[in-house]
């Protein structure tokens, strides 16, 4: 592990000004540590120190967050105890997205739903861990049809149109991570960002309208990213969710503020119906089966 020393959350974010719908997600987060505990796994070039669940819960509560989605980070690597305990915290309100090898059998999918996963995600990003093909992967996906889960993708924008073709053939829900990843200095005529709007018209994938922070050019207040997150969430309105990404890992400075994060929903979904589906209703149907996902 090379062990770069990154910035990590905001030490003291703002409370937002815009009062969320009650029940609302967060749908994208992680939890890293203590790493006395939970070591960081050999392949993670950062040691960013640690975020705990104590600590993500304090920020819930000041955002307004009622339920939320643990997304393993590649800091942790395949080992996930670390959302597995704090997944043993939340009482059902939080379910997890696994980081797994491809040929995970159906015993260990089995265990981890009983735990609350409800997905596993892969990274095809040139500065993560890419521990599987997406062949492996769509290998993979027809024992998540039976576990009842999801595919997670988090990719470079310049991937989505080779990779479009394997994962329209998934038998199972496939979730975009941070609006694709694409180069919002770029424009919303660029390419990227068309093969993703044209994957949304296929209506088993869901995108993420999180990562504005790490698309954008111009940083905060993020101007130049938001109309990519508006467009979506006013095309597919019933097929995005939102996430804060804390606690930032990889994130170059500045580290965004989970508050005025927040705020930016407003302009990213402008009107009440939009922000409900956004952040209740969406989420709801895709993560928690008590809600009929």
């Amino acid at each position: 592990m090379a062990g770069e020393r990154l910035p990590l959350f905001h030490p003291n974010p703002r409370k937002p000004k815009l009062k969320l719908p009650a029940g609302s997600w967060d749908a994208h987060f992680h939890v890293l540590g203590p790493k006395a505990i939970y070591p960081f796994a050999s392949t993670t070039t950062i040691d960013p120190g640690d975020a705990t669940k104590e600590m993500l819960f304090a920020l819930h509560a000041k955002l307004g967050i009622e339920r939320g989605v643990f997304v393993q980070s590649a800091v942790h690597g395949m080992d996930n105890r670390v959302v597995e305990d704090a997944l043993a915290a939340t009482s059902g309100k939080y379910l997890g997205v696994a980081l797994l090898p491809p040929d995970v059998g159906s015993d260990e999918l089995r265990r981890l739903d009983g735990l609350g996963f409800r997905g596993v995600r892969y990274n095809f990003m040139r500065h993560l861990h890419q521990s599987a093909t997406l062949d492996d992967v769509m290998a993979l996906t027809a024992r998540l049809a039976d576990a009842r889960w999801h595919l997670q993708i988090h990719m470079d924008g310049s991937f989505i149109a080779d990779m479009a073709p394997a994962l329209a053939r998934s038998p199972v829900a496939v979730v975009i991570d941070h609006i694709g990843r694409i180069d919002a200095g770029l424009g919303l005529d660029q390419a990227p960002f068309t093969e993703l709007m044209r994957l949304m018209q296929n209506e088993k994938f869901w995108v993420k309208v999180s990562g504005i922070d790490r698309i954008t050019r111009t940083g905060p207040p993020y101007a130049d990213a938001i109309p990519f997150a508006r467009q979506l969430v006013t095309e597919f309105p019933d097929r995005v969710v939102w996430g804060t990404d804390w606690p930032h890992p990889h994130h170059p400075p500045p580290v965004p503020d989970d508050g005025e994060l927040i705020d930016l929903i407003a302009e990213i979904a402008p009107s009440e119906e939009l922000r409900r589906k956004l952040m209740v209703d969406n989420p709801d149907r895709l993560y928690d089966r008590r809600a009929g996902a």
